[in-house]
């Protein structure tokens, strides 16, 4: 469970630090439940900072455990900005599936069919890839943030973490490679896929992926600690730092500024634990898809590469399904450097949990733990505690 081998993915990008924090840990929360012991743990096991957010049948219960600065000792916040990382490919899918719904395009179009031309070279063909394979992960198109080298060494991550990218230049990254395997035949997870899948709004729209996220989700939702930041790259206040350990047993690394220009409609969004459930609830709520659209969504495939971490996951259009004791649960996690994004929606929208969690490491086992620990509190929640 390597988690720099896929950034802005999934579940998978949950992790740990396997040395002690020094600062002790501060807790409040709202309301009983079991949301401050899991924020509790979670900084024990290594997490500098945990911001948690549940709403259960109408109740809330917010939580924090840890630190914001490591250096200062302040407290994370309560219900501070972070970056939401690939949790931004379901706000994308959103749009996608309202203009499919709106008749201005068709999730069996090829790429090729918006954008000629762009995906093309080393036996990519956008003529055979269409516009559901893009949204579900199914089209073999090449991870481009696997080339990528401010994302791997803490010497890349100096050097570059400025840098202005646009979706085209992601997009010729991928290019430069070979396709994984035919598409529609397969399942693995695609940054690249998101990337051409907001340059398909814009074609479709004329404007840019943001604004259609801005004027058909955020808006209308009253999501106004949500935004695609552009090249921006620092966060609002309050916000923890993020801190990334590039090497198991390494030292932490802060890494809060960052252009999220590399992660555009693959894992820009900005937002706080208390609006992501927001939009969990309203996904899940009936409030942004028609049924039809609601109905395209999860329709699910094996998410094939996930089964060693995430067994009986499967993966629709921007939104994974992941079995637990009660049937199973709606999520789409996320990572960009120092920060984890986990989370869980019941399939009615009655229950919902996110943790917000600003470190990232690479030792395995450690990040298994702290996957497991968050997996446990959102089981939690869907299911009840007993």
């Amino acid at each position: 469970m390597r988690v720099h081998l896929r950034r802005f993915g999934a579940a998978a990008a949950l992790t740990a630090i396997a040395a002690g924090v020094a600062a002790a840990p501060v807790s409040a929360a709202a309301r009983p439940g079991p949301l401050p012991a899991a924020v509790d743990d979670l900084h024990e096991l290594g997490i500098t900072g945990v911001q948690g957010f549940t709403r259960v049948d109408g109740v809330v219960s917010r939580a924090r455990a840890g630190v914001g600065d490591l250096e200062r000792g302040t407290p994370v916040p309560m219900d501070g900005w972070f970056r939401i990382g690939s949790n931004t490919k379901t706000y994308v899918s959103v749009v996608v599936l309202q203009l499919v719904g709106e008749g201005r395009l068709s999730l069996d179009d090829t790429v090729d069919r918006w954008l000629p031309g762009v995906v093309a070279g080393n036996g990519n063909d956008g003529r055979r890839i269409t516009v559901r394979q893009l949204l579900q992960h199914t089209s073999g198109l090449y991870n481009y943030t696997r080339d990528m080298s401010g994302l791997f060494t803490e010497e890349g991550f100096r050097e570059h973490r400025f840098d202005h990218w646009e979706d085209a230049d992601l997009v010729a990254l991928a290019m430069k490679h070979e396709p994984g395997f035919a598409p529609g035949t397969s399942w693995d997870y695609s940054n690249t896929n998101y990337i051409l899948a907001g340059m398909v709004i814009e074609k479709v729209t004329g404007r840019p992926w943001e604004s259609e996220v801005r004027s058909r989700i955020l808006r209308p939702l009253g999501l106004s600690e949500t935004s695609a930041p552009g090249d921006r790259t620092t966060l609002p206040r309050p916000h923890a730092k993020a801190y990334q350990q590039w090497q198991p047993g390494g030292t932490l690394s802060e890494v809060t500024q960052w252009n999220p220009s590399a992660a555009s409609a693959a894992g820009a969004i900005v937002s706080t634990p208390s609006d992501v459930a927001k939009f969990w609830q309203a996904l899940q709520g009936g409030r942004l898809l028609k049924p039809r659209q609601m109905a395209q969504m999860h329709e699910t495939v094996l998410a094939t590469t996930y089964q060693d971490f995430i067994p009986g996951g499967r993966y629709g259009l921007g939104i994974t399904f992941i079995p637990n004791r009660c049937g199973g649960y709606w999520a789409h996690g996320g990572d960009v450097p120092g920060v984890n994004n986990a989370n869980g929606v019941s399939a009615d929208g009655d229950r919902v949990a996110v943790l917000a969690l600003t470190t990232q490491l690479a030792d395995e086992e450690a990040s298994r733990n702290v996957y497991q620990r968050a997996t446990r509190l959102i089981d939690d929640v869907i299911c009840g505690s007993d």
